[in-house]
């Protein structure tokens, strides 16, 4: 079975996660990493951290926007359209640093709290530096 991973410690995450259960047709398994056997799926906290991933049931491995665009193509027929879209080059292209960008401000998003920010340390080690 194909598994997406999300940050359960982040409300903003949380609720995303929680559309995706609701709302997006997938037979893939949807967990926070906390409780994820990371050994097992081969990934690490750290790779957790940094972003979604998704792991397929055929071992394919992608983070961020790419684990979300192999999200939506296991999903029902607009998803797949959707998942396709975020794969042309330039669409990918813009989606990482968007995706970056709202890791960085994922406590500021509707949904999230204080408690989903990281540390300014690690923001900046896993995204660079804040402009502001």
């Amino acid at each position: 079975m194909s598994t997406f991973v999300y940050d359960g410690d982040c409300a903003f995450c949380t609720s995303c996660a929680e559309f995706i259960e609701r709302r997006i047709p997938t037979g893939a398994r949807v967990v926070p990493w906390q409780f994820a056997e990371l050994d097992r799926l081969g990934l690490t906290e750290a790779e957790c951290e940094e972003a979604v991933q998704w792991v397929g049931s055929d071992g394919s491995r992608a983070a961020g926007p790419d684990a979300i665009a192999a999200l939506l193509a296991s999903s029902g027929r607009g998803w797949r359209i959707a998942g396709a879209g975020l794969r042309i080059p330039p669409v990918r292209a813009a989606a990482w640093p968007a995706y970056r960008w709202v890791a960085r401000n994922r406590h500021r998003m509707p949904g999230g709290t204080a408690a989903c920010s990281l540390p300014q340390e690690t923001r900046d080690r896993l995204y660079g530096p804040s402009a502001g």
